[in-house]
């Protein structure tokens, strides 16, 4: 009988608890991360040290239990022959298959191990994991690893045969020279791992198999902060037209590029996306991840004269604090340039502004906090579990431009104005503020209603500056709908009845 493994329960409900958020998997969901840290604990528990010796090393043999005769370094040589072994070692050392041709397997090992942003075989090992759950072959890794015995077994030398290195007989001890490399252990221990256990393997593959069927829409650019944390900074692109100069000054520390100030009545002030405290990740493409002192600026004076495309990497994480893996670095920045500060705002724009104007247009600034399937019934009486539905998952807020016009709602991503999806006014079915937190509202729109079993409904949920500001969005609505609701905690003031019909797009 199999032993029950609490490693396993915890990821079987992680599992549940994404399928339950619906759609695709994105970066935003509060469920991922934990997910991922789960399976890491998996595929790390059990597995074992490695002994590796670095060619040319001297090694001395006696007696050993199982060949009469054990390993140790000579006293004269430093240990570095040691290593950690992690999850990535054995992934890397997978069977490409017989065909010789790539696999998606193969092509996603492939790119993890050349990835420039990942410097360590965790980070590595994390960037593959992503890539395996949106590619969909997370439980092919391990069904290759179950079928390759000698990943599993003990691993002998890389170089000569092991019985031509240590002397058998009287366990006189003599030095030996290793030319290719020699690995004592397993990779996972058979009584404490999941891996090398079958009976914990097989109830783990078919836990895989469920998340090979989910569908991901991660990120994959956003790497750069894997070799030290599961939780990825916010990340976004600024493109801007080619000019003298920019108007960013950088400073580098330990491999990373951050703007450190924005000077005024430049292009990027004018463009009001970077921030100082922002990291600059990639210039057109290419990676500015362990960057020496200047490449930043060499790149740019190459570059002079074309349009630019930048990936930025937020020190302002999702709930507005820093984001947490900076904080090292940003302690060596201040140290460095005793004046810096953190920039929460475009200094043209103004601190808590909270309205933009785009071809004439009013829009405004608003915090998507997150949606919820509602079922059949769109009606106003669901606002009253939908909203405190969603505020319960913590999800992480996206800022977005919400333009409410004549015919349709229209919302875009703030940093690129990228519009995400427009609700025409037929698709909504009621709209209300919830008392609770007087600067939030919400509004449910039809998700199929060309379904033979009839229309289904998502709640969305926004956060705006001010409780003004959060009426004047509902009125203006209301002059486009057939009816409007106002959702006031348990007090829910009905204004009109409504029909609707049509379609809708996913935020």
């Amino acid at each position: 009988m199999a032993r029950k493994e609490s490693l396993l329960s915890a990821f079987k409900g992680g599992v549940l608890r994404l399928r339950e958020d619906g759609g695709p998997c994105s970066d935003t969901s509060p469920h991922l991360a934990s997910l991922c840290q789960l399976l890491e604990c998996i595929l790390r528990k059990g597995l074992r040290r490695e002994w590796s010796f670095v060619p040319g090393w001297g090694v001395a043999a006696s007696r050993c239990p199982w060949r009469g005769a054990s390993v140790s370094l000579s006293p004269t040589e430093p240990a570095w022959g040691f290593r950690r072994r992690d999850y990535w070692h054995w992934l890397e050392q997978l069977p490409t298959g017989d065909s010789g041709r790539p696999t998606p397997l193969s092509i996603s090992i492939q790119k993890a191990g050349s990835c420039e942003k990942a410097r360590t075989a965790q980070g590595r090992g994390r960037y593959f994991l992503r890539l395996a759950l949106q590619g969909k072959v997370l439980a092919a890794a391990v069904q290759q690893l179950a079928q390759t015995p000698r990943l599993l077994e003990v691993q002998h030398t890389a170089g000569r045969l092991w019985g031509e290195l240590l002397p058998m007989g009287n366990g006189e001890q003599n030095s030996s020279v290793i030319n290719g490399g020699v690995s004592l252990f397993q990779f996972y221990d058979p009584v404490s791992s999941i891996l090398g256990n079958e009976d914990l393997l097989e109830p783990f593959l078919s836990l895989l198999l469920v998340v090979t069927e989910m569908d991901f829409s991660l990120d994959l650019q956003n790497c750069s902060f894997l070799d030290e944390s599961w939780l990825l900074p916010v990340c976004i692109t600024y493109e801007t037209v080619p000019c003298r100069a920019l108007g960013m000054v950088l400073r580098y520390v330990d491999g990373r590029v951050f703007v450190t100030e924005v000077l005024p009545e430049s292009q990027v002030e004018v463009d009001e996306v970077v921030l100082a405290g922002d990291i600059l990740d990639e210039i057109n493409g290419c990676s500015l991840r362990n960057a020496y002192s200047g490449q930043a600026g060499a790149m740019l004076q190459k570059l002079k004269g074309q349009p630019l495309s930048f990936r930025l990497l937020r020190w302002q994480w999702h709930d507005g604090g820093v984001y947490e893996p900076l904080l090292p670095y940003l302690k060596v920045l201040k140290e460095k340039e005793p004046r810096f500060q953190l920039q929460r705002s475009p200094r043209c724009r103004g601190e808590g502004e909270s309205q933009r104007l785009q071809g004439g247009r009013l829009l405004y600034n608003l915090r998507y906090l997150g949606r919820t399937s509602i079922g059949e019934y769109g009606g106003k009486e669901v606002l009253d579990r939908a909203i405190p539905a969603v505020l319960e998952r913590h999800s992480a807020a996206r800022e977005v431009l919400f333009d409410v016009k004549e015919a349709e709602v229209l919302i875009q991503e703030k940093t690129s104005s990228k519009l995400l999806c427009r609700y025409p006014y037929p698709t909504i079915s009621c709209v209300g503020r919830y008392v609770d937190s007087s600067n939030l509202f919400a509004f449910c729109v039809a998700t199929s209603p060309e379904s033979p079993d009839g229309s289904t409904f998502d709640c969305l949920v926004f956060a705006s500056s001010s409780e003004q500001e959060c009426e004047e969005i509902i009125r203006r609505m209301g002059k486009g709908m057939v009816s409007v609701f106002r959702y006031h905690h348990s007090e829910i003031v009905e204004y009109q009845e409504l029909l609707f019909w049509s379609t809708t797009c996913k935020i």
